[in-house]
């Protein structure tokens, strides 16, 4: 059942929002946030009560000889559509992360597996590069650091673009890859692995830190393998001394390595608050959809049978060709559909 009471305050909250929008009164930018996350909700309240509208006014024509048969045509036609809108209701008044429209730091890392887990790594990379680009997404690497064999030791990329965040903070995890590698001459099919970690990107209010707690060091930046070294020393270390967290940026620009390896730094001090939050609600936050827990096992990616099996939903999709050139949706939309489940339940319950 939808609380219609609950219905009545979302729309006199849209209705003075979008009073004040107009006016050009109060926090503009604050206004359009809270505009933008309602207005979906408004709109299925809308045809909600529209069809409620409806059913009232077929049921109280039913009295009438006259229009008796064609209200009770419109009327099983209106309850036909009610279950449907209901539950795309339910689902609108979900609660939202409000992290999801923000943009991500994404960070892939070789796991077990030597110079194969770092080639996976670097098909991972370019995975999500494909998707990004997809979705009309920009994605910036922030830092970049490869093996001889051409894998990846560590990368870390900014993504910016339209809720960013709300579709790959399902990406972090254990990812398996099964395949013969490159390096291996007998053929045989080995299992290795990389880890993968979305953090919704961190704005300046979110974290405050101590210039006292920071040390920041520069150094000389290299480019890939070692090849291009420049002439300056513009590559910045920040190390967080509370935490032991360490950001490098090595971009040409001393000035710019300095903000870039502050943003990540900030995301990752975000990110740990999160997760302190996540914990303190949920002691079975492991078990959970989308929890963000990067030592689980989340998907395995099979290249002799042309596999992809997401085991947190169970779900196989013997398409792993078009999976590595980016094409994602259809797994990434099973896990939002089946998170929402998880959060109706919850609710329900």
């Amino acid at each position: 059942m939808v609380p219609l009471d609950k219905l009545r305050e979302i729309t006199q909250r849209f209705e003075y929002i979008e009073a004040q929008m107009s006016a050009g009164t109060g926090d503009i930018a604050q206004l359009g946030r809270e505009y933008a996350e309602l207005r979906p909700v408004v709109e299925e309240i809308r045809a909600y009560n529209e069809v409620l509208d409806g059913i009232g006014n077929a049921r109280a024509m039913l009295d009438d000889p006259e229009m008796k048969d064609l209200a009770a045509e419109e009327l099983d036609a209106l309850e036909e559509q009610r279950p449907a809108l209901e539950e795309r209701l339910q689902l609108a008044l979900l609660p939202r992360d409000k992290a999801d429209a923000r943009p991500a730091i994404i960070e892939i890392r070789p796991g077990t597996g030597g110079e194969e887990a770092a080639l996976f790594a670097g098909d991972l990379l370019r995975m999500y590069q494909r998707y990004a680009e997809a979705r009309g997404w920009k994605l910036e690497i922030i830092e970049f650091s490869e093996t001889e064999l051409g894998g990846v030791k560590e990368v870390v990329a900014n993504i910016k673009g339209e809720g960013v965040f709300a579709r790959l903070k399902f990406e972090s995890g254990v990812h398996r890859v099964q395949r013969v590698p490159e390096t291996e001459s007998g053929g045989r099919i080995h299992t290795s692995a990389a880890t993968v970690a979305v953090l919704p990107e961190a704005e300046d209010v979110d974290i405050q830190i101590d210039p006292n707690d920071l040390r920041i060091d520069t150094m000389r930046s290299s480019g890939a393998g070692g090849q291009h070294v420049n002439t300056t020393d513009s590559a910045v270390r920040i190390t967080h001394i509370p935490t032991g967290i360490v950001v490098t940026s090595s971009e040409k620009s001393q000035h710019r390595n300095r903000e870039i390896a502050m943003q990540v730094l900030k995301t990752r001090l975000f990110d740990m608050e999160r997760q302190k939050m996540h914990d303190e609600r949920s002691a079975s936050r492991a078990a959970q959809v989308g929890s963000g827990d990067r030592s689980e096992r989340i998907r395995t990616y099979n290249f002799p049978q042309g596999r992809m099996t997401d085991h947190r939903i169970n779900l196989t999709l013997y398409k792993l060709d078009q999976v590595m050139q980016g094409d994602l949706d259809e797994v990434i939309d099973a896990l939002i559909t089946d998170a929402q489940a998880a959060l109706l339940a919850e609710m329900e319950g």
